[in-house]
């Protein structure tokens, strides 16, 4: 049987790097798009990449998604029966320093990836989007986003995720492409970029464990988010593909925590007590330890989005029915997870 051939954007990422494994063990060939740099960024898929000399389902190619030309080439070589479409500048954070780069390569990127399917009329090609939940933006109402939830984005990031959205769904109407969206709630992991507030707080105490002097400076500790696991959510992005027809789909849990409150799950996974004091700015957390108290957690301004979202709660009760949807990682097996990893490199990095 004719192997399938899947071309990852984004492959060196978080998602990216697990989905080229659960690919690769369901016996495709898996290429991916690196950019071109000074320095190697693929710490994510070392442990799978080998030697293109040797015998190997895994390809790397260079190219860049604000690249019309590398990407046209890359496709029309690979010839992929599935593109996973993953690449962007993901940190909405840095989306409001850099609006361009950000509107360039996760707005403009998805296009020049559609208008490369289209003029190489490769039919066989599925399309998949990542989407994101910052497409809805606030909700003042607690109100869960399911599939036919008004659109709201409040970055230059969740906008630029907007244009791609609905790029690929015209691209579906208008051509007979077969491209979805994956609307994909929060999603974490020991992969995640250490940027992220969840990586740093995991990374933070881990290290605090072992006896770091350091402070950790957070943000907006009553945000509250649908984190899932990184590892389930890429399977859905499979399965969105192996569909008859092209639909989008929401991934999410349905359960929402505040940042605080991932702290905390951490500290209880570690068996560090901690205990908080004071309101907005003024908030500190303590670490209660030998009956001594040591300041570890304070709040900085500069962590706020200038255009803060409070509250996202995802209904993936479509994607539970039609693509089976069942999490094997609860909030607290994440948060687990996270830190058993965290835990292994302090300890690595301590002995160095």
């Amino acid at each position: 049987m004719k192997k399938k051939i899947a071309l990852i954007t984004g492959i060196t990422g978080q998602d990216g790097s697990y989905l080229a494994e659960l690919l690769l063990k369901k016996n495709y060939k898996v290429h991916g798009l690196i950019r071109k740099s000074s320095s190697f960024n693929t710490g994510r898929i070392d442990h799978i990449y080998i030697d293109p000399h040797n015998k190997t389902n895994f390809f790397l190619h260079y190219g860049d998604l604000t690249d019309s030309n590398s990407i046209y080439n890359i496709i029309n070589k690979t010839r992929p029966d599935e593109i996973y479409n993953l690449g962007a500048q993901s940190h909405v954070g840095v989306s409001f320093e850099n609006p361009e780069y950000t509107a360039e390569v996760s707005g403009i990127g998805t296009i020049r990836l559609l208008e490369a399917i289209r003029f190489l009329n490769i039919k066989k090609i599925k399309f998949y989007q990542a989407s994101t939940s910052e497409l809805f933006g606030e909700t003042y109402n607690k109100k869960i986003f399911d599939e036919k939830s008004k659109f709201h984005p409040k970055s230059p990031y969740g906008v630029a995720k907007l244009y791609s959205f609905w790029i690929t769904s015209v691209y579906r109407e208008s051509y007979g492409i077969f491209a979805s969206n994956g609307i994909l709630f929060n999603h974490e992991s020991p992969r995640r970029g250490e940027t992220f507030v969840t990586r740093k707080i995991t990374r933070f105490l881990t290290k605090k464990k072992l006896g770091s002097k350091d402070i950790l400076y957070l943000g907006n500790l009553n945000a509250q988010r649908d984190w899932g696991h990184a590892k389930d959510y890429v399977e859905m992005q499979w399965r969105i593909l192996q569909q008859k027809k092209p639909e989008d789909f929401v991934i999410a849990t349905g359960r929402t925590h505040t940042v605080k409150q991932f702290v905390n799950t951490c500290a209880k996974v570690l068996k560090m007590k901690i205990y908080w004091t004071g309101k907005s700015l003024n908030e500190k957390a303590y670490l209660i330890k030998n009956n001594k108290k040591e300041i570890i957690i304070k709040i900085d301004k500069k962590y706020f989005r200038p255009n803060e979202v409070n509250y996202l709660k995802g209904n993936a009760k479509k994607a539970f029915k039609k693509l089976k949807f069942k999490p094997k990682y609860s909030f607290y097996k994440l948060v687990e997870d996270m830190i058993k990893n965290d835990l292994e490199l302090a300890k690595k990095e301590k002995t160095k």
